[in-house]
């Protein structure tokens, strides 16, 4: 399975950008569960961003995007995005998608390498 971000770039504060995640290669062996963004600043740790149950009607965000930032899905062709608006300088990170996998053997997680977006002042 294949995790693929894209999307990010350079945008002035107060910006949006759309972030992309896009998972292939599940054939008929796995499914797509949950999916999730997570970000890393340079010389931080990795932080969640928001995450998006199997249907999509259920997502949950971090304090510090709530009102700024939508998760959504389009479940049927495996993506997932992130509508980011009102960017801040502190949420330049790179930014990560992962999709949670399930098949007969069990479950597993798929991680992108993921998209940098920089905010400048």
């Amino acid at each position: 399975v294949h995790v693929v971000e894209s999307g990010g770039g350079l945008v002035q504060a107060g910006g949006s950008l759309r972030l992309s995640c896009a998972a292939s290669g599940t054939g008929t062996t796995f499914s797509i569960n949950a999916m999730g963004w997570y970000r890393q600043a340079p010389g931080k740790q990795r932080e969640f961003v928001a995450r998006i149950t199997t249907s999509g009607g259920s997502t949950n965000n971090a304090d510090s995007v709530k009102g700024r930032f939508t998760i959504f899905r389009d479940h049927a062709k495996n993506t997932m995005f992130l509508q980011m608006n009102g960017l801040k300088p502190e949420d330049t990170a790179v930014y990560c998608c992962d999709a949670g996998l399930l098949s007969r053997l069990g479950m597993g997680t798929a991680w992108g390498q993921g998209t940098q977006v920089t905010v400048s002042s």
